[in-house]
């Protein structure tokens, strides 16, 4: 069932067409059944549920939400979708796969592979997939290292949703064509695990529980330092996400600015959300709370970490997130933000961004360089602030740098 599309246009005609004869069928029949009660209540039911499957279906192929009724769910693992190939547990695969970049480099093109990493500090094993940019095997660029954008996606996606939901690697590739995005590595974490239904993570080290924040901040800089071609320096990591994942980005990079210079958010929030589709977080600590409250954190904390944080003009909660950072926020922190006509919280909205958004970063971003340029501290002059402990396993606490 979890295999089931709900992006097919075919199937879309199918039920509605299915939909419509329902509809047709219940007066036509309304005085010919054999048992009146029984054929009346049972057609009138199978139209009413057809036609809001076809209302649902079309609302999601407009808005782009769920390719299948696993991710629906969040029962299917489905994160090596619309990725050019798997390059095994923590990349190791990659070498594999090198000639493969290398000819869809020459004309332009990047490459998404899939893989699982396992965290060093967290211990935990999550699906990441990996864009690497058209250079970044090309001989001119030997021995160079890339800036970094780790995306977030939003809940209940996986790293699927960035190649099959919002064609990202497509919208990079154009980027980066026009000289609006420096040549970068992209690493789309799974914020959550799987199954996901039920298990929002929110991207936060949970209290007793999983050490989400460690693995997708300390695990993912360390595993991509050791295994790509990447700068270190934080100007050369920005982070960014839509939705949820887009507080995930804002509250990751105003937690650790000693990692991130930039931090972008789609249609995200300044508070963990704390709903059905999460487990209890925080567990009473009002001072974990805070600690993942980025109105707080650019109040008392205050780093050079550019923010961009963007809203559709109807999105309320969203609009007023922003402004309660806008009025907290204490330099060096820097905020822009863009209020977008609204068309919805959904897929297609996020993807229109994507450009500007790229652009933006690109604006902001480091450039590939030469790995003999003398080697600088990961944080530079940036400290990390004391984080809370949290017993989660392996979690980040403390000052660590």
């Amino acid at each position: 069932m979890s295999s089931i599309r709900l992006d097919s246009v075919f199937g879309l005609i199918v039920v509605g067409v299915l939909a419509l004869l329902a509809v047709v069928l219940v007066p036509w029949f309304w005085d010919k059944w054999k048992w009146i009660r029984v054929g009346r209540s049972s057609s009138t039911l199978v139209a009413v549920v057809l036609v809001l499957v076809i209302s649902g279906l079309t609302v999601n192929m407009i808005g782009g939400f769920f390719p299948t009724m696993g991710a629906l769910l969040g029962t299917a693992n489905v994160s090596g979708e619309g990725t050019e190939g798997d390059a095994g547990a923590n990349g190791a695969g990659l070498d594999q796969l090198k000639d493969y970049n290398r000819d869809r480099g020459a004309k332009g093109k990047g490459s998404m592979f899939h893989m699982t990493v396992t965290g060093d500090r967290s211990g935990l094993t999550r699906d990441v997939n990996l864009y690497l940019p058209p250079q970044y095997y090309d001989p001119a660029y030997a021995g160079f290292t890339f800036p970094v954008i780790e995306w977030i996606p939003n809940y209940p996606s996986g790293p699927e949703v960035a190649g099959s939901g919002y064609q990202l690697p497509d919208a990079l590739d154009t980027a980066i064509k026009n000289k609006l995005l420096p040549p970068s590595v992209v690493v789309i974490p799974d914020p959550s695990g799987f199954p996901r239904a039920g298990h929002d993570s929110e991207c936060v080290d949970e209290v007793n529980g999983k050490a989400n924040d460690t693995f997708l901040s300390a695990d993912i800089r360390s595993w991509a330092a050791r295994t790509l071609h990447v700068g270190a320096h934080r100007k050369s990591w920005t982070i960014a996400g839509w939705s949820s994942g887009g507080y995930c980005a804002v509250n990751l990079a105003t937690r650790h600015p000693q990692w991130y210079a930039n931090a972008v958010s789609v249609s995200g929030y300044d508070k963990a959300a704390l709903d059905g589709g999460t487990e209890d977080l925080f567990r009473g600590r009002q001072d974990i709370v805070d600690a993942n409250t980025v109105t707080l954190n650019v109040a008392r904390h205050p780093s050079p970490v550019e923010l961009l944080m963007i809203a559709g003009d109807q999105e309320q909660n969203e609009l007023q997130s922003i402004e309660r950072i806008r009025r907290a926020l204490v330099p060096p922190f820097a905020l822009s933000t863009w209020t977008v006509p609204d068309g919805g919280h959904n897929m297609n909205t996020f993807k229109a961004q994507l450009p500007d958004v790229l652009a933006w970063i690109g604006s902001k971003s480091a450039s590939p360089k030469p790995a003999t340029v003398r080697k600088i501290d990961v944080s530079g002059d940036v400290r990390p602030w004391p984080l809370p402990q949290t017993g989660a396993q392996g979690g980040l606490v403390g000052t660590t740098e």
